[in-house]
């Protein structure tokens, strides 16, 4: 097979593409996380409704994901992927004209179906078009792009709401994305190993459920289901304490605070290359630490511990998922890492649906330090999990 080196020119150009992608797909999706206490005042729902803004997109990404690779199968990597950007990105704009939350919530929805086309497939295509030797390294690249679009989808929006409105917030978002995805369409590198094929229905079936059988890769699903619940619980009801009493903090600080997960460049780099030398599990046992930690901080009144507590746990977050992400491309056999990263994925959004909803009434009843204990009992599961992991 004919892989991308590092010494290639192409090898940045996928890089670039990729945090391209990783933008457009990741803004989009979390740009309405800051505005989620807004939503509840504005419409006058539940924390828990008004999470449906996040967990509406990710429950419809997470059924996509098993679809699309399938499709990508016989249309191709590259042609899925940045149709996918050029839809999300015209559907961001679109949710500028809401006339109500209800319909807000509708073309949330399919957002949610048409971002999954880049998530589902570009660890795929990085396994096919990157060599083996640096994968660990790119996989870091790839998840860093994840935490820089998470961090300009949110902190965008704040500002923006201040100073206009939450529709022209969202419409600009869309426009930028929009220039985004023409990049992406037009520079990255036409796949060299990937082959066109036909996969039957009922073979579709049988692959997935041997993948959800195999013992080595369904505790890595269920630590990524695990991880992204704790991490976006926490940053869906922040907002709610941080913009009441003695803190009141506006939509432009509140969006300025996503800014602490930039550490995710830098920990998913670092884990991502920690993982082609040191055991993952020993790795996966640190992020959880981490990961805890940072929860910890923020149950301490003051607001520039609770911003150091967010951004710890933002660390453990994406060196937890780096390494997760990059263990399930090692254990799976070589003919099943586009199903295994994508049932990776299915679990990984499935844990931001159901764990970020349900902290809604967690919120409700027990306040933050609610929020806080789920979040801590929850990465004490996902280190058992790694410690009693058959690989290492």
């Amino acid at each position: 097979m004919e892989y991308i080196e590092k010494k290639d020119q192409e090898y940045r150009r996928v890089l670039i593409c990729m945090l391209l992608g990783s933008i457009v797909t990741f803004a989009d999706l979390y740009a309405p996380q800051p505005l989620i206490n807004v939503f509840s005042k504005l419409y006058r729902v539940s924390p828990a409704t008004a999470s449906a803004s996040i967990s509406f997109p990710t429950l419809a990404l997470a059924a996509s994901l098993l679809f699309i690779p399938l499709l990508s199968r016989r249309v191709g990597r590259k042609r899925i992927m940045g149709l996918s950007l050029f839809a999300t990105s015209v559907l961001a704009m679109l949710s500028a004209f809401s006339p109500n939350f209800g319909f807000f919530l509708i073309v949330r929805l399919l957002e949610g179906i048409s971002v999954s086309g880049f998530p589902a497939i570009a660890i795929a295509y990085l396994n096919e078009e990157i060599s083996p030797a640096s994968i660990g390294g790119t996989m870091g690249a790839y998840v860093a792009g994840t935490a820089v679009g998470g961090f300009i989808g949110r902190v965008a929006i704040g500002p923006l709401t201040d100073w206009v409105s939450w529709p022209f917030a969202f419409f600009t978002l869309g426009f930028v994305c929009f220039l985004c995805s023409l990049w992406f369409w037009f520079s990255l590198p036409r796949p060299r190993n990937f082959q066109p094929a036909k996969m039957p229905f009922v073979d579709w079936v049988k692959t997935l459920a041997v993948g959800l059988r195999s013992k080595r890769l369904f505790p890595l699903y269920c630590m990524g289901f695990l991880l992204m619940g704790a991490y976006i619980m926490l940053f869906n009801y922040i907002g709610y304490p941080l913009t009441e009493r003695p803190y009141y903090m506006s939509q432009t600080v509140l969006g300025f605070l996503f800014v602490v997960n930039l550490v995710g460049t830098w920990s998913s780099t670092m884990f991502g290359r920690l993982a082609d030398h040191h055991s993952r599990r020993k790795l996966m046992g640190v992020a959880c630490m981490i990961f805890v930690l940072g929860a910890l901080l923020t149950l301490i009144p003051s607001v520039w511990i609770k911003i150091l507590g967010i951004a710890v746990l933002a660390f453990g977050f994406f060196a937890g998922h780096t390494t997760a992400s990059g263990w399930v491309g090692v254990a799976a056999l070589a003919n099943r890492k586009a199903t295994a990263s994508s049932l990776y994925l299915l679990f990984y959004y499935l844990g931001s649906s159901i764990i970020g909803w349900a902290g809604g009434f967690l919120w409700i009843n027990f306040h933050w330090i609610g929020i806080v204990g789920s979040i801590c009992f929850l990465m004490l599961i996902c280190y058992g999990l790694a410690l009693f992991h058959g690989e290492e």
